[in-house]
């Protein structure tokens, strides 16, 4: 399917998709939207208590619903408006059944079906021009609000950093994504070469906060390398990479390739240990990730929580910049990022600076009208300001704004709804053996910790990373090249940004998005990454010949 073709039947509103052979699904000929979206099975402006939506399941090629469904409430006024197709421990068995039928050299690889290298090249095509279409890219953007509410901004450049993605391994890309390499032997006809493969049968667990741009990197890597995944998302958010699984569809997916599961994490579980995926991608917190390790004995690639760090150097330069990008990278999605500022390190030198009040003015100036602060999906009002209660008591620790619940809101008790908010802690009492955990415990949601050092106490600031156990991203905000040189030089972050307008938060799809330190770690986004991640290596040695003339058996050794 080329792009013109895609284009032409979107601009005629046709409410069908296709399936790999080209066919229409029975899905779509049973149903027509009002909409002109051609793959699209809901309406994001319409999704609400009034007119709910239904989230299926996708197994060896067919869509289907479930003996039980989940209630899914709308995060901003508490209605119900998803029914969610949840799989429980009776139904796993056609799941299990899928992923074992795929073999350890997977669905493709350099020897096995290569043209299937070029087809997900012009699937990736497809995809990305459909996603380059403002139809299509509100509609995502719209769907991501209305389930992990965030501004429309923030939601829509999940869409766009998707968008490129997809255009970045179109064509040729995906097949070098495959490229060997060859070493000369010790004599003639023989030859070493080393090959990108793919692990087969493996399984994808993504989290709610990017509901889009995760799972969809994730699963495009794996399949790109030739392997059959299995996918569970979230099921708050589940909606939306269901939408977005009928579009790879229309584009020119073979169903079968992928299956797509709702469920909750102890049927995952069990579908885990009965069909033993040979790897599997997990993406949320450092408990669940250390479970996975265990129970599938180290097959797992991980990017778990992340305490992230930003420090301000010495040189002080341009106030106002770097209070709004600690605004962004502390409280926007509320906070709600693996790569959102946890804790801020400030030089002596900024404290003559009107950082902190600008930073405060800018918290101050979010508001839930336009999500620009909104319900935290993960963590209680109460747990979020029990929290901030307990740092209060170290000594020498103050209130540096908010400290609030949201006023004036319908958001239900379930999700938290507080303001965002800072609480200065001083360097030495963070590094007390009792405090240390409590300040560097992850809140998932508008928070941070604020700390100042003299120049004398940078080794303590290094002190304090080496300390941590993750290690995702990181900020050094200076121009000092010494500087940088010994800060970058004693930590480990796997996204550290330096110079003075450096970030934690960020995952674009132009550079590696991910944890360092540990060797299950697991990147995102660009060839390094899905090669680490989706493949393994293999190396083939040719040794065809000739045997030397006249040669006799020698003795034994």
């Amino acid at each position: 399917m080329y792009r013109s073709a895609v284009a032409a039947r979107l601009l005629r509103g046709v409410a069908a998709t296709h399936n790999g052979s080209g066919s229409l699904s029975s899905f779509h000929r049973s149903r027509r939207f009002a909409h002109s979206l051609p793959f699209a099975t809901v309406d994001a402006e319409e999704l609400s208590g009034a007119r709910p939506a239904e989230v299926q399941n996708l197994v060896q090629g067919k869509w289907g619903g479930s003996s039980s469904w989940n209630t899914i409430v709308d995060p901003l006024n508490g209605e119900p408006f998803i029914r969610v197709a949840e799989v429980d421990e009776k139904g796993i068995k056609p799941f299990v059944e899928s992923l074992s039928k795929c073999p350890k050299h997977g669905l493709h690889n350099p020897f096995k079906s290569p043209e299937r290298y070029l087809l997900y090249g012009n699937i990736s095509s497809n995809v990305g021009h459909m996603l380059s279409l403002p139809n299509v890219s509100v509609f995502f953007a719209r769907l991501i609000q209305r389930v992990s509410p965030k501004s429309y901004q923030q939601a829509l450049a999940e869409v766009q950093v998707t968008q490129k993605f997809f255009e970045n391994f179109s064509g040729d890309q995906v097949r070098f994504l495959a490229r060997s390499f060859g070493v000369p032997g010790n004599h003639l006809g023989q030859q070493s070469n080393g090959f990108r493969w793919p692990y087969g049968p493996v399984a994808i667990i993504t989290p709610f906060n990017f509901p889009l741009e995760i799972p969809v990197l994730q699963l495009m890597g794996a399949l790109y390398m030739g392997n059959k995944p299995l996918l569970k998302v979230d099921s708050k958010v589940s909606i939306v990479m269901e939408q977005m699984m009928r579009l790879l569809h229309y584009c020119g997916l073979p169903e079968e390739d992928v299956d797509f599961i709702n469920s909750d994490g102890k049927t995952m579980n069990k579908i885990l240990m009965e069909a033993n995926p040979r790897m599997t991608l997990f993406t949320g917190s450092s408990r669940v990730a250390e479970k996975l390790a265990v129970d599938l004995n180290g097959r797992v690639k991980l990017e778990d929580a992340g305490f992230d760090w930003k420090i301000l150097g010495p040189d002080v330069c341009e106030a106002d910049y770097v209070a709004w990008v600690c605004d962004q990278d502390a409280y926007a999605c509320s906070g709600q990022k693996c790569s959102a500022q946890s804790i801020l390190f400030m030089h002596e030198n900024w404290a003559g600076t009107p950082l902190l009040s600008k930073l405060k003015e800018l918290a101050e100036r979010r508001k839930l009208e336009d999500l620009t602060v909104g319900p935290v999906l993960t963590v209680t009002t109460e747990a979020m300001l029990d929290h901030v209660n307990k740092l209060l008591n170290i000594p020498g620790a103050k209130l540096l704004f908010g400290g609030k619940a949201l006023e004036n809101h319908s958001i239900p008790s379930i999700y938290g709804a507080v303001k965002p908010t800072a609480v200065y802690v001083p360097l030495e009492e963070i590094l007390k053996e009792g405090n240390y955990e409590l300040v560097t415990k992850e809140v998932f949601g508008p928070f941070q910790v604020v700390t100042e050092y003299k120049e004398s106490q940078l080794s303590m600031v290094l002190e304090a990373l080496e300390r941590m156990h993750a290690h995702l991203t990181a900020a050094v905000v200076s121009n000092d090249v010494l500087f940088l040189q010994e800060v970058i030089g004693q930590s480990v972050n796997g996204t550290t940004y330096a110079g003075l307008r450096a970030r934690t938060t960020g995952a674009p799809q132009n550079h590696w998005f991910g944890p360092a330190g540990d060797p299950r770690g697991a990147g995102i986004g660009t060839p390094e990454a899905i090669k680490l991640v989706w493949s393994c290596h293999r190396e083939i040695i040719y040794d065809i010949g000739p045997v030397p003339q006249q040669w006799e058996i020698p003795p034994s050794t």
